[in-house]
């Protein structure tokens, strides 16, 4: 005759019980502790992707943007703004010092240490972006004349500007197709395309939005 069916034990299958003395609490606390550098080092990876890819705080080192922005401000920059896009007139943009200069290479803890501390605006580039605001783009004319702007013959309006800015004459020039002509808001003090030249688009890291530091100054660009 066949045995009839007997189910196993769950007891068999159980988990073993933890060893006497051994606290619950001090098991989670020894995980947390070999789980913590793990956490720090993907909270840094994030980090630098952000500041890499998306948007980056950034440091304003000169005066070459006041009133609109002053030394030690902090402003955020979108660098998606022109992935399907193009710069307006307008835009206040970082981008890229057209000299040539380029960057020394750096222990790799070193920039990791760098990448984090940009991406919280605590500290600028080895080379230094520089921020403007474009005045014209690719195929219009812009001359400077008797203390205007003039943008194909057509006066600028340009409320951000102190009353008391001069500029001396220059041009007319032609912007060229695929750059943009850029200009500091404090015209005086500003090294800008009236001296370097218009700059390639490509070369642009992003729109500057938003004014975040210090708070009594928060505002959009």
């Amino acid at each position: 005759m066949t045995d009839p069916f007997i189910p196993p034990d769950p007891d068999e299958f159980a988990a073993p019980s933890p060893r006497p003395g051994t606290p619950a609490k001090a098991k989670k606390k020894t995980s947390f502790l070999v789980e913590l550098p793990i956490l720090v080092l993907v909270a840094l990876v994030v980090a630098v992707l952000i500041k890499t890819f998306l948007v980056q705080a950034f440091w304003i080192p000169s005066g070459s943007m006041i009133h609109t922005l002053e030394i030690n401000d902090r402003v955020l920059v979108n660098k998606l703004s022109y992935v399907f896009g193009e710069p307006e007139q307008g835009d206040v943009v970082v981008f890229d010092p057209p000299f040539g200069v380029e960057e020394e290479a750096e222990p790799l803890l070193q920039a990791i240490v760098r990448n984090v501390a940009e991406s919280l605006g605590l500290k600028t580039p080895a080379v230094e972006d520089l921020i403007k605001r474009v005045v014209a783009v690719g195929g219009q004319q812009l001359e400077v004349k008797d203390n205007q702007v003039l943008i194909d013959d057509v006066p600028l309006d340009e409320p951000y500007l102190d009353e008391s800015a001069f500029m001396p004459d220059f041009g007319p020039v032609q912007v060229p197709a695929g750059t943009v002509f850029v200009m500091g808001d404090n015209r005086p003090r500003s090294q800008d395309s009236r001296r370097f030249g218009s700059i390639d688009t490509d070369s642009i890291v992003g729109r500057a939005f938003v004014r975040v530091w210090p708070l009594d100054r928060w505002g959009g660009l």
